[in-house]
């Protein structure tokens, strides 16, 4: 009866095995770039929390996780400020523009996405000018009072999080420091 059991005692040792080296693999890859961040709690806990970042199996798969992230959430705004833009039509030219912004905070994640594998260092780059236009979005609506301009700009701040999270991804692939 005994010997019948060890095979399978032995299957369950390595299949926890196996699970530990690939959670270890993405805590060492999700520490690693937390570490090149100002709200660590915040990235830790943002990227613990998206399954495609918590279960990657190498730093390049993690790195990938974090700009979708910030890709997902930049394409939420630009939805949103679309949405803005058409309820208000007081502010409506500064809600399109807001629009435009997020729109390219999108495409430049789609192409830091792109390039990741061929040239890391044109991807951190694509990252890196998503704060341009962060800077643009706050300028055209920082000031207003209205609710919707304050929810455009606490997405904004998160979205400043998460292009942080992303550019300290790309940064594990092509460090920017000497």
């Amino acid at each position: 009866m005994m010997a019948s059991s060890s095979p399978c005692l032995v299957a369950v040792f390595v299949a926890i095995w196996l699970q530990f080296l690939s959670i270890s693999a993405s805590t060492k890859s999700i520490d690693a770039i937390c570490q090149h961040v100002t709200d660590k709690r915040f990235c830790i806990k943002t990227l613990t929390a998206y399954p495609p970042a918590a279960s990657a199996t190498n730093t390049f798969q993690t790195v990938s996780a974090a700009i979708h992230i910030a890709e997902s959430y930049a394409e939420k705004c630009r939805k949103f400020t679309e949405k803005t833009a058409k309820e208000n039509p007081k502010m409506k030219e500064q809600f399109m523009d807001c629009q435009d912004a997020y729109h390219r905070i999108v495409m430049s994640l789609r192409s830091a996405a792109g390039e990741l594998k061929v040239s890391p260092d044109t991807s951190n780059y694509d990252v890196m000018v998503c704060t341009d236009q962060t800077t643009m979005v706050k300028d055209l609506v920082g000031k207003n009072r209205d609710v919707a301009s304050n929810t455009i700009m606490k997405m904004t701040l998160m979205m400043n999080k998460l292009i942080a999270i992303a550019a300290a991804a790309t940064d594990l692939l092509f460090p920017t420091e000497p």
